[in-house]
């Protein structure tokens, strides 16, 4: 009896999944994916078995502004589903991811990625077998190539999984989008999706393995957390009695590279060209290690600098100054106080009503806005707002 329910419920199954035959024309925008979309996005590419879920996965993740669904890695061009359902293209089901890296950082892309595949599965992922629903990140420079190492390593060296960890890392080279049925299939075909996606054991793997951190945001993103009433992750803000600085082997696999060299290494970015020199918006910036409030928008201001410049600190216990005698020249470097990272320098050429100048580094920091300083835990700064 056992084994004719299963027989039944797998064909069900089959059934539903199943999506609409609707005709394709083939002028959708596959082929070669662009390194960004526009000066603000970048792309990262992912396959994580089901193209269906791995796209509903990374368009709940904050920052990422879209998700689509495709085929990667292959040798024939614009292949059809039925093509690399086969097997038959060299290519897997994956997802072209759009993303403000502003809002979230590669590294952060990467632990998102691996607490939703199932990372010791060379045969593809859940029920779908076969080499073309396998794991696979694919990277597209040096620089991924280091993180998405780094990220891999972590997670071996962790002991979360019993049998080896087999996701490949490989270097990108096409990507074509789906047929337009596939896209936001989560949201199109809801109760079809669903239905797949729980008869495919996918999430009582993750749970099983991951627990409430499966869903939690990435490392840097919030600090600690809490559930909302409604259900949705809350932050705990920065709380210096809980922080530890992360080790440098941590770091590296958390930040960027310029990141790590900003603020580890004393580097300076490049001026105009970052993140936060033309940010207007109403918020708080806090240090990208260890999330410690530091500087508020409402004491920023445009210094034709390059850099986002302020006036004064917005917690001066978190700031930490030293004499800075490299360049031939005597400065004031800034530092935090919890993590101890180089945010920049303090010039006293600045505007009233303090005459100073922060000029800091925006890779040192993150911004939080301020319709998310609540969610994030640092809701006792909307006052600042009103």
């Amino acid at each position: 009896m056992r084994t004719l329910l299963i027989a039944l419920a797998v064909a069900l199954l089959a059934v539903l999944a199943q999506p609409a035959q609707v005709a394709w024309s083939g002028s959708d925008t596959g082929g070669p994916a662009m390194d960004t979309t526009n000066d603000k996005l970048a792309a990262a590419y992912f396959a994580g078995g089901c193209f269906w879920c791995t796209e509903s996965d990374f368009e709940h993740l904050d920052g990422v502004v879209d998700a689509i669904s495709g085929y990667a890695g292959g040798h024939v061009d614009h292949p059809s589903y039925e093509q690399v359902s086969a097997g038959v293209t060299g290519h897997v089901e994956a997802v072209k991811v759009l993303y403000d890296p502003a809002k979230v950082t590669y590294a952060q892309l990467l632990d998102w990625f691996w607490r939703h595949v199932d990372p010791t599965d060379a045969g593809g992922q859940f029920v779908d077998r076969g080499s073309q629903y396998r794991a696979v990140i694919f990277v597209r420079n040096a620089e991924e190539r280091r993180l998405a190492e780094a990220s891999r390593k972590k997670l071996m060296d962790s002991g979360r999984f019993e049998r080896p960890i087999v996701t490949e890392i490989l270097d990108f080279t096409t990507f074509f989008e789906a047929e337009g049925y596939h896209q936001d299939y989560f949201k199109t075909h809801t109760l079809k999706y669903q239905f797949y996606r729980y008869g495919s054991g996918r999430d009582q793997f993750l749970d099983k393995a991951w627990g409430e951190a499966k869903d939690a945001p990435p490392v840097g993103m919030m600090h600690g957390g809490a559930v909302t009433p409604d259900g949705k992750q809350r932050g705990m803000g920065f709380d210096p009695a809980a922080f530890r600085k992360p080790s440098p082997e941590e770091l590296k696999s958390r930040l960027t590279l310029l990141q790590y060299s900003v603020t580890q290494e004393e580097d300076t970015e490049p001026p105009f060209k970052n993140a936060y020199a033309d940010n207007h918006a109403d918020g708080i910036y806090v240090d990208v290690v260890s999330g410690e409030p530091l500087f508020s928008s409402a004491d920023k201001y445009e210094s034709g600098t390059g850099w986002p410049s302020f006036t004064r600190p917005l917690e001066p216990g978190n700031i930490v100054t030293r004499e800075d005698r490299t360049l031939f020249s005597v400065r004031t470097e800034v530092r935090s106080r919890h993590a101890d990272s180089h945010l920049g320098h303090v010039f006293d050429d600045g505007p009233a009503p303090t005459g100073l100048r922060y000029c800091m580094n925006s890779a040192a920091l993150r911004f939080i806005p301020k319709g998310k300083l609540e969610a994030e835990g640092y809701g006792q700064y909307l006052k600042l707002f009103k």
